[in-house]
């Protein structure tokens, strides 16, 4: 399902010319040798400028498919490293050198020859002449041999063009690649054709932690992974064809390169994409994720929301998107020289569309002055869960794709992001917009249900519920004014009650409340009469609002109702502060 919907992707991309045709790649070149009619090196030249700091850069060019290594001998056709080019030895494996060179020179003989291009007969000639055993000490190398050594591919070219753009040697490559004789024969999984199969598939670049040469998403290379009867088969345990093949690759990397089409959350790298590939799509869920985008209108975001969640066409960006329309989320993980899907989900824009702002709805809550953002970012919620004294200050792997598939398929989220954010709660001794915002949709989406009678429901709101008599909200407003009323009678105090008694008075509040109420007394004698006065009718209004005795326990989910509350009185008594001192 997942190389199915990226070879539909690449369909897409391809007849918007944004991606070749099967066979070719863009590929990254450092160096090109320059030739003569006759097949003699005439010079080597970097293709790349120099930047600021005069280091060389490479450039981009569209070539033909590389081939997939692992440790035996294999080369690409007029694009590839040093050694098989040349033969130099970068290993202090001259042997190696020279059996990688053998290996290139025969594979441009045997495409190239009988080609009617004075290109390919001087390519040809190159490898009939070069002297790949004494390579190091050719003139022209020796200047540069230490960078030819550190890597960087290199291309042929003559009188300022690239073979790889000579239609004759184009068609030679496309013929080649579209016979594969050699190759094993069979039915594709994914189009149903029958045809050359993939034995090893092409390498996935960009994704966030994997190998920089390419890691791959689909392998076969242990007994255990491999199919009765299929044993060292790799490919044919699960047979791709060829086109397929390259076709689910070039998408893949074509939309891990391109920052419209994916993003990272945590060690996850998150791929998101519409049927048709159109960039608005992509742009427009991940506005909705909580990728901000300057450049983009909220008001106009707003209107195509709505028109999407109820079942209109859209403009973005002089684009039509249409509601019904497929759209996909693919989660990567690093795993060696491997990656592992964390997720994949499909469903139509409206569908997304809806659930995100769902979604956002239950995240909704009152936001202190400093804080600018309208809404919390997927990213912003994940990272309420880590450590922020850790190294990597990242969200736990696993629980990555566990939320992005409650949020972006409406489900209930996990238990364990819940937890997570309690333990966070319990060290950090303190509760935040984010944390406040998970407990608050958390508690709406798992614990309440749409249940009009639940009791925690009145308290999961926006702002501060001053109506409300369901204890544990009560306690954790009460716990706030305790805290404001501390630090008006010691301005400037460096610990308060939070930091001594928070976890306990959310676990176990009549163990902890009466000392707190005792310690009140102290601190209003600090007062004048007037904030005295103001405090004192708040502690009363909230304990006559405890019509039963002290709850000995609460449980997990009460505590997080204590934490709201007492998040939601905090920031109503600083909006009153700062709305005290700005009139």
């Amino acid at each position: 399902m997942i190389l199915q919907a990226l070879v539909r992707a690449y369909e897409a991309l391809a007849a918007d010319g944004r991606l070749d045709k099967p066979g070719w790649l863009e590929a990254k070149v450092s160096w090109s040798l320059e030739l003569d009619e006759d097949g003699r090196l005439k010079r080597i030249y970097p293709v790349g400028e120099s930047d600021a700091k005069g280091k060389r850069t490479v450039r981009a060019m569209k070539l033909p498919e590389m081939v997939k290594r692992s440790s035996g001998v294999a080369a690409n056709f007029l694009c590839d490293n040093a050694m098989y080019m040349l033969g130099v030895d970068s290993k202090g494996k001259k042997a190696r050198a020279l059996e990688c060179y053998s290996a290139c020179a025969e594979l441009h003989r045997r495409l190239l020859d009988g080609v009617d291009s004075s290109m390919a007969r001087a390519i040809c000639r190159f490898f009939q002449q070069w002297d790949a055993k004494n390579a190091e000490t050719h003139p022209l190398l020796a200047p540069i041999l230490d960078e030819l050594k550190g890597g960087g591919n290199l291309v042929f070219s003559m009188r300022e063009v690239f073979a790889q753009n000579v239609p004759e040697i184009r068609a030679a490559w496309d013929k080649a690649y579209g016979d594969r004789a050699d190759a094993p024969h069979g039915r594709c999984l994914v189009t149903g054709e029958i045809g050359p199969i993939r034995i090893l598939h092409p390498s996935i670049k960009g994704v966030a932690g994997a190998q920089a040469t390419g890691a791959s998403l689909v392998s076969f290379n242990g007994a255990a992974y491999e199919s009765y009867g299929r044993v060292d088969d790799q490919g044919m345990n699960a047979p791709v064809g060829e086109r397929a093949a390259f076709a689910y690759g070039a998408a893949l990397n074509y939309m891990l390169r391109e920052p419209d089409y994916h993003t990272r959350l945590g060690s996850t790298t998150v791929v998101y994409w519409a049927e048709s590939a159109q960039r608005s799509y992509s742009v427009l869920l991940a506005q909705l994720m909580g990728k901000v985008d300057d450049g983009v209108d909220q008001t106009l975001l707003k209107n195509v929301v709505r028109d999407l969640r109820g079942g209109r066409t859209a403009m973005l960006d002089g684009v039509p998107l249409q509601p019904d329309n497929q759209f996909y989320f693919l989660g990567l993980a690093p795993n060696a020289s491997r990656l592992s899907v964390r997720f994949f989900l499909q469903n139509s824009v409206r569908a997304f569309a809806e659930n995100l702002h769902e979604h956002q709805k239950r995240m909704e809550i009152a936001r202190p002055s400093f804080d600018p953002r309208e809404e919390l970012s997927i990213w912003a919620m994940l990272n309420e869960t880590a450590n922020p004294k850790s190294t990597d200050k990242k969200p736990p792997d696993e629980l990555v794709g566990e939320v992005m598939r409650a949020i972006l398929m409406n489900a209930p989220y996990p238990a364990s992001l819940f937890a997570q954010v309690e333990v966070r709660i319990r060290a950090e001794q303190d509760i935040n917009r984010g944390k406040a915002a998970i407990l608050k949709a958390y508690l709406d989406k798992n614990v309440v249900r749409d249940q009009d009678g639940h009791p925690m429901k009145e308290v999961l709101t926006v702002k501060l519920n001053e109506e409300t008599s369901y204890a544990p909200y009560v306690l954790g407003r009460l716990f706030a004014v305790l805290e404001s009323l501390q630090q008006s009678a010691n301005p400037g105090i460096n610990a308060t009650i939070r930091d001594r008694y928070f976890n306990s008075a959310c676990a176990t509040p009549a163990q902890v409340f009466p000392t707190l109420i005792k310690l009140a007394q102290n601190h209003l004698n600090k007062l004048d009469d007037g904030l005295s006065i103001y405090y004192d009718k708040r502690m009363s209004d909230l304990c006559g609002r405890l019509t039963e005795s002290l709850p000995k326990h609460l449980t997990l989910e009460e505590q997080g109702v204590f934490q709201l509350g007492y998040y939601h009185q905090r920031q109503a008594l600083f909006t009153k502060k700062e709305e005290k001192e700005n009139g």
